[in-house]
């Protein structure tokens, strides 16, 4: 069966929903959904809207934050900030756009721009740290973040 394609304005209560899990913030959702879809005409793919949503998610992050992220034995300080947070937005992105567009994981992979092995870990890590209760925040920068079980 031949699944069919979805148009950008099929896609923008997923788009909002993913901006919103991101962002957390209403407002700041509809600011990432109105910049993504300035950027798309009505015959863009499914997968250049998620791209192009990708994009502007990247162009919105705060990189002020960057200065706060602990140093681990896998990222000392001297790893570019950029590319953590691009890699920390990226493992989000994939996790909700697997649970919340339903996407499988080689529509993620042509996505990201990423290979397939490595949205599969991506996935399986985020889904962990879900889980866990762990935030996003810590995945892969601190394993210490899994283990905040109290103890009584």
């Amino acid at each position: 069966m031949i699944k069919a394609q979805r148009t950008p304005l099929d896609l923008m209560d997923d788009i909002y929903s993913l901006a919103h899990w991101l962002t957390g913030s209403e407002t700041k959702a509809t600011e990432l959904v109105n910049r993504t879809y300035l950027n798309v005409d009505h015959l863009s793919s499914e997968t250049t809207v998620f791209q192009t949503f990708r994009t502007c998610y990247f162009d919105s992050l705060d990189r002020d934050d960057a200065q706060s992220l602990p140093e681990t034995p896998c990222f000392s300080k001297e790893t570019p900030e950029t590319a953590l947070f691009n890699r920390d937005a990226d493992i989000r992105l994939s996790v909700l756009l697997s649970a919340i567009s339903g996407l499988k994981h080689r529509a993620i992979s042509r996505i990201l721009g990423k290979p397939l092995t490595t949205i599969r870990v991506w996935l399986s890590e985020g889904r962990k740290s879900l889980v866990h209760g762990a935030r996003f925040e810590c995945l892969f920068l601190n394993a210490g973040c899994y283990r905040r079980r109290e103890v009584s």
